[in-house]
């Protein structure tokens, strides 16, 4: 008897975890970092990431690199074979489109605090990091009037 209802309660506590682990969702975040915004201001290109603008093609809202080792699923971002010339370029027009406002690097991490790349944008934004399996990642992207918006603060 009392080994049925023990059973019955370890069951219940499993259930209980599974349904707890899968509403929280598997998020990732945005970490500042000074290796992210010091690799985007000296124009590194890391071979081991892929890159993505979103926004124009001239000025972009935001550059991201993902290792390699991940996917990201997107038709929002453009993905983009940098070179040093080119991250020069688009790094250059977005100091020119912040205007007296400073440009960050931030780590992008997964739902376990693993880095899986970098973003290279304005400050404070919003944004999502959806981890959608083992090696699938989606990002939602900055606004796409990020400059403007900012601006008339």
């Amino acid at each position: 008897m009392y080994v049925k209802v023990i059973i019955i309660l370890a069951a219940a506590v499993v259930l209980l975890l599974i349904f707890w682990s899968l509403s929280q969702g598997r998020y990732g975040k945005l970490r500042p970092s000074r290796e992210a915004t010091a690799a985007f201001e000296n124009y590194r290109v890391d071979p081991e990431k892929v890159y993505y603008t979103s926004g124009a093609d001239a000025c972009p809202n935001a550059i991201i690199g993902i290792d390699k080792s991940r996917t990201l699923e997107s038709d929002l971002w453009t993905k983009r074979n940098l070179t040093v010339e080119e991250m020069r370029y688009f790094v250059g027009n977005m100091r020119s489109g912040a205007v007296d406002q400073f440009l960050q690097g931030f780590d992008i991490l997964d739902n376990r605090g693993a880095k899986i790349g970098e973003w290279f944008s304005l400050p404070g934004i919003s944004i999502t990091v959806w981890i959608k399996g083992v090696d699938r990642v989606s990002i939602s992207t900055p606004p796409l009037d990020l400059y403007h918006d900012r601006s008339a603060r």
